[in-house]
C-alpha cells in the first residue's frame, strides 16, 4: 500500500503554525495587547505550539490531506517547542553568569 504523500499541505500546516507564533512574537514586541506582561505570552506561544502538536496527531489519524496537514502542523509546533526551551536556556544561563 501506497501512502498519498502531499508535500505542499505538509508545508501549510508547517506555515500556519510558523506565522502564528511569529505574529505572537511580533504582538509583544508591540505590546499590542493592553494589561498582558510577557507571562501570558509566554503561555500562549506554549499553548500555540503545544496545540499544534496534538492537533497535529488527531490529523495524522486521518485520512489524506489531512495526515499531511498533521505533519506539517506537529513539525511547527516541534520547532516552536524547541525555540521556547532553547529561549529558557539561553536565560538560565545569563542568569547563572550574571553577578550583583
Amino acid at each position: 500500500m501506497t501512502e498519498d504523500r502531499r508535500p505542499g499541505v505538509a508545508f501549510v500546516g508547517f506555515a500556519f503554525t510558523a506565522a502564528l507564533l511569529i505574529a505572537l512574537v511580533a504582538a509583544m514586541s508591540q505590546d499590542l495587547v493592553a494589561g498582558w506582561h510577557g507571562g501570558e505570552y509566554a503561555e500562549l506561544f506554549l499553548g500555540i505550539a503545544l496545540g499544534a502538536v496534538l492537533a497535529g496527531i488527531v490529523l495524522r489519524l486521518a485520512r489524506p490531506p489531512w495526515k499531511s496537514l498533521g505533519t506539517g502542523l506537529v513539525l511547527g509546533g516541534t520547532f516552536g517547542l524547541a525555540a521556547a526551551l532553547a529561549i529558557g536556556v539561553m536565560l538560565l544561563v545569563a542568569f547563572s553568569q550574571w553577578s550583583s
